[in-house]
């Protein structure tokens, strides 16, 4: 089964977010990516950070377990503190190749907090999780659910 990273980072009451356009599809996810044979998800979590943001981030804690089926896998979300950086990809990324060719892109962002609710987000259940982490805290205990 594949395995993924994802990242909740907060800055200035803002989400740093994966804004694609996929082929005309447009949606926001969370920045992260796969975790490679014999990593361990915080040495992923941290790599997929720098290449899709060069942001800096301390002190991951996995709050999220989300079981996404055979496309996606398990996807790991930990919640990470914001220390430094301007999102943008860094040059060496898939991601930068890829958006060259303009039809399916990559864009690392700061989203408003209030516009998360309002945007199509991948996946749904999760954004909906983030929502009310922020009123109410983010879990103690890894919250495991799974996508429909």
């Amino acid at each position: 089964m594949k395995q993924a990273v994802r990242a909740i980072i907060i800055h200035n009451n803002n989400l740093l977010v994966m804004k694609r356009n996929k082929f005309g599809k447009e949606y926001y996810t969370l920045i992260g990516g796969h975790v490679e044979m014999g990593e361990s998800h915080e040495v992923a979590l941290l790599r997929e950070i720098h290449e899709e943001t060069m942001v800096h981030v301390a002190h991951p804690r996995l709050v999220f377990e989300e079981h996404a089926g055979h496309v996606y896998g398990t996807q790991y979300v930990f919640v990470c503190t914001y220390v430094s950086g301007v999102p943008i990809l860094h040059p060496h990324a898939d991601e930068v190749h890829i958006n060259k060719l303009g039809q399916n892109t990559y864009t690392p962002m700061w989203l408003p907090l209030d516009k998360l609710e309002e945007v199509p987000f991948l996946s749904e259940k999760l954004k909906h999780k983030i929502i009310a982490s922020l009123k109410d805290g983010f879990p103690k205990e890894v919250d495991t659910f799974t996508t429909q």
